[in-house]
Order: C-alpha cells, then structure tokens, then sequence
C-alpha cells in the first residue's frame, strides 16, 4: 500500500525542472492578452502613481533651499501643500491600480483553471489511468492557487519597482551625473547575485512543487483505502510514509526559501555601501559648491527610492520563483499529448444498433492485450464476455468507447466506423453501469436524472420504479431530495448499483455496456439487480463484461477470450456441452466455495 505509483506527473519532474525560468515567464505573460485593456490600465495607474511619488523630493529639496535662501514662508508651505497632494494622487493610483491589476488575474486565473479543466477531459485514459488523482489534483489546485498568491502579491510590486527605477534614474541624472554613476556601481553586483539566486531557487521550488504533489497523492490514497488500510492493520506504515514525505517537504521548501531569501539582505548590504559613498561624495560636492544641500538631499532621497525597489523586488523574488515552478508543473500539463482528433461523422438513426468488431487489435506498448479479433453483436442481442483477469474483456469496453483507439482493423455500429465518429455522438448512443457504483455529490433525483439532464421529475420517479429504486427512496428521510455520495454508509453497494442502473435507465442508450454490476452483492440484493439489469437490456445491443458466470446463462451469445483472442462461443447450453474454456471456468465457479454476504445495510432496515 505505501508503494508509490510513478505518473506522469512524477516522471515529468525532470523536464519541469528544467523549464526556463525566461519560457515560463513569458508564457505566463501570454495569459493576460485577453484582459490587456485592464493591463493597460494598470500600467497607466501605476506610471501615474509612481510620477506623483517622483516629485515629492525635488519639491522637498527645493523648499529647504527656500528656506536656507530666506524666501516667503507663503512660497514654502505652497511647496509643502504640493507635495502633499502629489502625495495623496499617488495614493489614490496605487489603490486603484492594485484594483485593476487584480481582477485581471481573477480573470487569467480562471481562464487557467477552465483550461485545465478542459485538458483532462481531452488527455488519453491511459495518461489519466498512470498518473496519481492526487498529483493532478495537485497541479489544479495547489499549483493553481500558488500562482495566484504570486501574482497577486509580486506584480504590483515589480510594476511599480521598475517604473519607480528608471524615474529615478531621470531624477537623480538631473540633479547631479557624477552621484548618479556612483549610486549606479552597486547593480552589475546586485543582478550578478540575484541572477545565480534565481537559477539555484527556480529548481528548488520545482522540488518542493513537486514533492508536495507526491505528498497529496498519498494522503488522497490512504483516504480512499481507508478500509483496507485499517483492515490490515497499515495505519503505521501509512503515517512512517507520511512522515517521510511530509519531511522531504519540509525539507525541501526550507531550503528553497533560505536559497531565495538570500538575495534579499544582500541586496540591502550592498545598497548601504553604496548609500555610504554617496553621503560622502555629495557632501564634498556642497562643499565645493558644486551642488546645494536642498539638491543632495533630493538626491539622497532619490537614492533611497532607487534602492528601496531593488530591495523590494529580492524579496519578492521568492515568492515570484515559486509561482513560476508551479506554472511550470501547469504547463507540462497542457503539453500532454491528447486524444486523436474526432471525426465529424455521426451514427445513422437505427435502433437497436449492430456492432462489429473487424480483426480488432489493440496493445499497451509492444504488447498485444487484443489480438485480431472478430465478433458481432446483432440488433437488440446480449453479448457476455468472460475469461480470467487480464485476457482483455475490460479492454474491449474501451475500446468500444472510444477511451483507447483500436491498434488494427476497426469497430463497427450499423456499418460506421466508430473512428469516423465524434466521441460525443458515439458516448451519447452507449450507457454505462460501471462494476463500482459511483454517486455524486448531490440528491438522488440529481444521480438519477444525471443521465438524462432535461428530465422531469416524473421521470426520474418512474425510471427509479422500473429500475427497483423507489423502495429505497421512500425509506430514506428526504425522499428523492435525500443528499447522498458514494462514501454514504446508509446505502449498500447494491443500492448504489440500482441507482446506477436506473441512472442508465433514463438516459435510454441504443448501446449498454454492463461492467458485472452483480457483484460482490448478497443474493436478495443479486436478485433485484438481475430484474433491473433485465429490464434496461430489453430492446437494447448489449455487451456483457462477466465475472460471475451464473449471471450470464441467458445472454444470446457467450465469448469467452483468452490471451486476448476468442477461445470460444456460443449460448451457455452449446457452451456447457462442448466441454471446454467456458465449462471448466463454470465447474471451477460452482465448486468453488462461497461465503454468505452480509445483508445490505439500509435495505433490510
């Protein structure tokens, strides 16, 4: 249980890490085309702001030369007043700017989060099926989230640092060239130690990004195995591998902060050098008479803001590094290669439908799991397939529904190759009852009606009847409106199927896939799924996926695959006295001994 399941997401970590900080950036960027009004009006607000702040010690400087010259005490506090309302404009820019920026990176944001959405509903099964649920909902929600806070909390920042650098550098070029070259001599240092700072703190955010994600994935499987976990008695091997992550995590993010947060007392350091040169050096300039004491002071206090954004900028620098290694983690994401392009065609408007599968083969890697294989269902006939794990029975149903495309040959309904068809119009003709009931979130009149969105309650009631549903529901408190999940206790897994069922009921498919939803049930509840599952195949094509062979007597024709191919076929009579696959597989089932399920926990109530 506490092996760790290597994805994608772990096998890219490599290549995330090594994304350029310079790419990433830049693809970030590209995130705020459509909302580049609002970026223009930010960047105006923040010119503006930054304008308003500039002014404030040349004003400053002038009114103390003002006063050292004697001048009107009306001219002094006339400077003052300005410089106080230039004070006040800047304010209020910067409040309105940091409005504007921000609802532009609600909007990216979003616009990212629905473009992951949509990038899982486009990759392969099988990059869905090697990839923890952890790790990708670690990419769509803590990466996502991270970005968010990064933005949020650097670009105002960065906006204002930089225009804030070169306004001063017009400023102080103003007032005197020399102080200007001298307050200059300290940036080749500070950009040499910050550029090695980032190179080191961009991989060591990939790090802990990625270690947080592996660390996700193994809190979202001991949950879901909880029971087994527990059973077994694991709960000590799962918190020992808890501990281990969560301190490689600790580990991890320690030491990409330490990294990055050098930068900043660094760049302090070597500000304050050079804030010392420049004290020296304008004092003898008013020495000599070169500059007065109101223009140095304007010119140390340019300075300050001249350094105070290079200071400001390292210590956001962090916080920048580690957004940028989660937009990484979310851009190898939607790199992912993605299904086949859909055909246009669509089915013709038959039913019940023939499918055919044409020297189908079909191989994870070098390996075939399908091997030429020819069957066909006829019009409103049950085909069961069965054989031991692994000879390929799952396969074939997705295959059928398009979540994998067939290696060689083709499947056909009615004629129509399926690859000509659009996923959409082909899943929308095949219902689902899948082996594990799966509820979601919300009512039952919700988990019913699912498969079948615009349908009225009357509906949903009558499918519930016809399916054996309604018992259930008039025991529970709230009826139809009773909210229930696939973790509620009240419901037994054969309850939950029987929702299932009439789920599929209702949405009426020409095609029905039935994944055994007969399982692991006791025999009154085996009862009532039989009924139900009898009632939705009637007047449909049906495929069969079959462990318990006694479910499958009545199917119109038995397959029976082994090592991917179709060892034999027939009905369970001609089967049963050709003596061979299908016969030793029912004789070893009934002599096999079978334990008494407990009843199920709300019907019998």
């Amino acid at each position: 249980m506490s092996r760790r399941k290597r994805g994608h997401g772990e096998d890219g970590a490599g290549s995330e890490d090594g994304a350029g900080f310079a790419a990433t950036s830049r693809r970030l960027a590209g995130l705020f085309r459509h909302v580049r009004v609002s970026v223009a009006g930010s960047l105006a607000l923040a010119a503006a702001g930054v304008l308003a702040n500039l002014a404030g010690p040349l004003i400053w400087g002038r009114a103390i030369d003002a006063v050292l010259a004697g001048t009107g005490f009306d001219h002094v506090r006339n400077l003052l007043l300005t410089a106080a309302g230039l004070y006040v404009l800047g304010a209020l820019a910067g409040f309105a700017q940091q409005y504007t920026q921000n609802s532009a990176i609600a909007r990216v944001v979003q616009t990212l989060r629905d473009d992951v959405e949509e990038k899982l509903n486009r990759l392969p099964l099988r990059y869905l099926n090697g990839s923890s649920r952890g790790e990708l909902l670690s990419r769509m929600t803590n990466d996502i989230d991270n970005i968010a806070n990064s933005l949020t909390q650097t670009l105002t920042q960065v906006l204002f640092g930089l225009l804030t650098v070169v306004g001063v550098l017009v400023m102080m070029l103003g007032i005197s060239p020399l102080l200007t070259l001298l307050a200059l001599v300290p940036v080749p240092l500070t950009l040499a130690v910050g550029t090695l700072t980032a190179k080191r703190s961009q991989r060591l955010f990939g790090d802990q990004w990625r270690l947080t994600g592996e660390l996700n994935a193994h809190i979202e499987e001991s949950y879901s195995g909880h029971e087994l976990v527990t059973v077994f008695d694991r709960a000590g091997a799962f918190r020992e591998t808890f501990a281990h992550r969560n301190a490689e995590v600790r580990e991890a993010s320690q030491l990409a902060q330490f990294t990055s947060g050098l930068l900043a007392p660094l760049v302090l350091f070597i500000g304050n050098l050079g804030y010392v040169l420049l004290c020296v050096v304008g004092a003898l300039r008013v020495v000599g008479g070169q500059l007065t004491l109101g223009g140095v002071v304007a010119f140390v206090q340019y300075s300050r803001q001249y350094s105070q954004p290079l200071g400001m900028l390292a210590s956001m620098s962090s916080l920048f590094q580690s957004g940028i290694a989660s937009a990484a983690r979310v851009f190898a994401l939607l790199d992912e290669p993605e299904e086949a392009p859909d055909g246009p065609g669509r089915l013709p408007a038959v039913r019940p439908r023939r499918i055919a599968f044409e020297q189908v083969s079909f191989g994870h890697g070098r390996e075939l799991t399908i091997k030429g294989l020819d069957l066909v269902i006829e019009p409103g006939r049950t085909a069961a397939i069965v054989g031991a794990s692994g000879a390929g029975k799952t396969t074939l149903m997705n295959l059928l529904m398009r979540f994998y495309d067939v290696g060689g040959g083709r499947i056909l309904i009615d004629g129509e190759d399926i690859a000509s068809v659009s996923r959409d119009a082909l899943r929308s003709e095949i219902g689902l009852v899948p082996q594990e009931p799966w509820l979601f979130s919300g009512t039952i009149r919700d988990n019913i009606g699912y498969g079948r969105p615009d349908a009225t309650p009357e509906q949903i009631e009558q499918a519930a009847r016809v399916c054996g549903v309604s018992h259930i529901v008039h025991a529970l408190p709230h009826g139809y409106d009773t909210m229930v999940d696939s973790a509620d206790e009240r419901l037994s897994d054969g309850e939950r199927q029987l929702i299932c069922i009439a789920r599929a009921f209702i949405a009426d498919p020409a095609v029905l896939i039935l994944d055994e939803a007969t399982s692991a049930v006791d025999a009154r509840t085996e009862l009532l799924l039989q009924r139900a599952t009898s009632r939705l195949r009637h007047g449909r094509t049906c495929l069969v996926i079959a462990h318990r062979l006694s479910t499958i007597r009545d199917a119109d024709v038995i397959v029976v695959l082994r090592d991917g191919r179709i060892a034999e076929q027939g009905t369970h009579a001609q089967l049963m006295r050709a003596g061979g696959e299908y016969h030793r597989l029912s004789r070893h089932q009934s002599h096999a001994p079978t334990a008494v399920p407990a009843p199920g926990r709300y019907s019998q109530r």
